[in-house]
């Protein structure tokens, strides 16, 4: 069972930073979803945050798929929204594709991306890893060119997931991506 004060999930302690990304080049970004950044979602000295981090997005129906670091070429996911928690070291990450904002990433933080918004790793520390989590019902693509009119209709109307993969029936998913349907 996930011990939440062992493993440092503190809600109330877990700050957030929700931002928008236009579309930018090949990369469409979302338009309708913020990005959001949780500091500290887990406590880096916690013990093993890669199986807390699996334990709490399963928690939120938001199930792990994977453990690795972030490629280091700018894509997106146009069939699925994505959650990665930072496991190991620290990292810069380029959202929002060529030219797009760099985020500096550290053990215990979240990066949460609505489906289409562009990433990238810049440079890291270490060995540094995160775990990625998806929406119960959505399988993860790799797309590094635009989209048809038609792929992009289909992006914009991907199901909002019911669930904040770190803070359940309430946090930024349910406050402001449902809010923006």
């Amino acid at each position: 069972m996930f011990n939440e004060s062992r493993h440092g999930f503190d809600a109330a302690q877990t700050e957030y930073e929700a931002f928008m990304l236009e579309p930018h080049d090949w990369v469409p970004n979302n338009g309708k979803l913020p990005v959001v950044l949780y500091r500290r979602a887990l406590s880096p000295g916690s013990g093993n945050l890669a199986a807390a981090f699996e334990i709490l997005f399963e928690r939120n129906a938001w199930p792990a798929q994977w453990r690795d670091s972030i490629f280091d070429f700018h894509h997106f996911h146009a069939t699925a929204h994505e959650v990665l928690g930072v496991t190991e070291a620290s990292a810069e990450v380029i959202v929002g594709g060529p030219g797009g904002r760099v985020l500096t990433l550290h053990a215990g933080d979240v990066l949460l991306l609505p489906a289409g918004t562009g990433h990238c790793l810049q440079s890291f520390e270490r060995h540094f890893q995160v775990v990625a989590g998806y929406p119960l019902g959505q399988q993860w693509d790799i797309r590094r060119e635009a989209l048809t009119p038609q792929e992009t209709a289909k992006m914009l109307a991907l199901p909002f997931p019911p669930l904040d993969p770190i803070d359940g029936k309430h946090g930024p998913v349910v406050e402001l991506w449902l809010h923006a349907a």
